[in-house]
């Protein structure tokens, strides 16, 4: 959708210029500034007139980073990250932040459902922005909430791989539990240091501009939500986990089941290879006179079988077929 301005009467304008953003400086105004794949034009911007700190611009061009909080005394610059919508959601979407009473600039790579469900909220309905800190919450809160949906699926795919576990393991399934876990390690780390930074807006450990007790509430439930998300990840590795050891269990069963059959079976053939080998090579009397059907029925076939019959009976007796 593009990069946008959105000044603090609700309106959003999807052409923004240098003289456009020095005249809301001026103004003391608060408004927003969303920087989507931004261009080497947009942070000399961010530069020259935001006078942000060096090292915050630096790490703004940076993606990949871990999720942050860094005060710089003017404003507060955050690494945060959500989840793209399905049939994406394996992918991350990292959205940097500088935000004081004065403005929020986030700058982003990737589409993100939070920065555009907010510009799709104004855009319907243009109001007054709220408090600032109350639109940074609301961005916060729908990054947040965007890992949920990319988390929904797993009970029911957990099942269906367990299942299909039980009723015959196949390497299939196994690739598939490795694939759920290293999704759900990607989105693992990134929540626990998210979790870390909330928790560092409420309780006195951080100190957002224009907060108050009020909006720590908001942000204790941001972080709430974190928690959960962090629990659901764990509960469904412990889920991947038994699978996974379901899987190895049944396929050892199975060589087991093998093993055992094949030891039974050559057990059987032992004697009749004795039998044949012994009396074939040690006594020429039942060659010169196994002259007809009859005889070779009854040593070369009888006998042999009459010996297996005995043994099978006999390890039946004793459990061990």
């Amino acid at each position: 959708m593009g990069s946008h301005l959105l000044d603090r009467h609700g309106n959003i304008q999807p052409r923004y210029d240098r003289v456009a953003i020095e005249s809301r400086l001026a103004s003391g105004e608060f408004f927003w500034l969303d920087l989507h794949d931004p261009s080497e034009e947009d942070f000399v911007l961010l530069r020259d007139i935001f006078k942000f700190h060096p090292l915050a611009l630096e790490d703004s061009e940076q993606f990949g980073q871990r999720p942050k909080l860094e005060d710089y005394e003017d404003f507060i610059f955050f690494v945060f990250y959500g989840a793209a919508p399905p049939p994406d959601e394996d992918r991350l979407v990292e959205v940097h932040c500088f935000y004081s009473e004065r403005f929020l600039v986030t700058v982003r790579q990737d589409e993100a459902p939070a920065c555009e469900a907010l510009k799709e909220r104004y855009s319907k309905r243009p109001a007054p922005l709220e408090k600032p800190i109350a639109l940074l919450y609301r961005l916060l809160d729908g990054l947040t909430d965007s890992f949920f949906p990319a988390l929904e699926d797993f009970d029911e795919r957990i099942d269906r791989v367990e299942d299909e576990i039980f009723r015959e393991p196949q390497e299939e399934q196994l690739e598939e539990v490795v694939r759920m876990k290293r999704r759900l390690n990607r989105l693992r780390r990134v929540v626990g240091p998210q979790r870390d930074v909330v928790g560092q807006l409420f309780g006195g450990i951080g100190q957002l501009p224009g907060s108050d007790p009020e909006a720590e509430r908001y942000f204790r439930d941001v972080y709430d939500h974190l928690i959960r998300v962090a629990d659901l990840i764990d509960s469904y590795k412990d889920l991947l986990t038994g699978a996974m050891d379901v899987y190895l269990s049944s396929v050892s069963n199975r060589l087991n089941l093998v093993v055992e059959r094949l030891t039974v079976l050559s057990t059987i053939l032992l004697p009749l290879i004795v039998l044949t080998g012994f009396f074939g090579q040690n006594f020429g009397w039942l060659v010169r006179n196994i002259g007809g059907i009859g005889s070779f029925l009854l040593f070369g076939v009888g006998l042999p079988l009459a010996a297996a019959a005995l043994l099978v009976l006999y390890l039946r007796r004793q459990r061990l077929f």
